[in-house]
């Protein structure tokens, strides 16, 4: 009598398997964030950056950028999930697709800055200052690839679009503050638990 052997193979590991469909949500998030938006100008003031902030703090750098580089390419197919409902090549190609490029890179660099690898840690692990020291970090990529793109669409000069964009910068040190606030209290309730 013969006997058979079963054997699994695991073409994706569940590891893998979580991460990318915590990249899904967030790339959710941050299609929802994005239509929470204000039409106060040419550029829309939006809370897609928290998604932003957070894919890189839980996913860290391979992740939070995938996560990212998915809900662009979301867009970009069709789906009306950038700011105020925008989609396609047409918006990318608009004012506001460089912070659409920014926002990728900058995931990546608040996952690399926090967690220091491409593993991330968990959240319990992350420091708030370290969040903080990446938050701002990533302000950096955003409004250099943004700005710049920006100021070519309008036909400006890159100061002009600069001095235009700084209303925006303090919305987004309040989104900073805000994020390290959430970062600090759930550290703190994690370690209660």
């Amino acid at each position: 009598m013969s006997q058979e052997h079963e054997q699994e193979v695991e073409l994706v590991g569940g590891e893998t398997v979580a991460y990318v469909a915590a990249s899904v949500m967030m790339a959710a998030l941050t299609g929802v964030l994005a239509w929470a938006s204000i039409d106060i100008s040419v550029i829309p003031f939006s809370f897609q950056p928290f998604a932003i902030f957070f894919a890189g703090l839980l996913l860290g750098p391979l992740w939070g950028g995938f996560a990212i580089l998915l809900y662009v390419l979301v867009g970009l197919a069709g789906a009306p999930v950038f700011s105020s409902g925008g989609a396609g090549f047409g918006y990318f190609f608009g004012p506001t697709g460089g912070f659409l490029v920014g926002f990728i890179i900058a995931a990546v660099v608040i996952g690399a800055i926090t967690h220091r690898s491409l593993t991330p840690k968990s959240f319990s692990d992350i420091s708030p200052v370290w969040a903080a020291v990446a938050l701002v970090a990533a302000l950096v990529p955003i409004y250099g690839v943004g700005v710049p793109w920006f100021a070519f669409v309008q036909g400006w000069s890159v100061v002009r679009a600069g001095e235009f964009m700084s209303m925006f910068l303090v919305g987004d040190l309040i989104k900073i503050a805000l994020t390290v606030g959430v970062v600090a209290g759930g550290s703190t309730l994690l370690d209660r638990l």
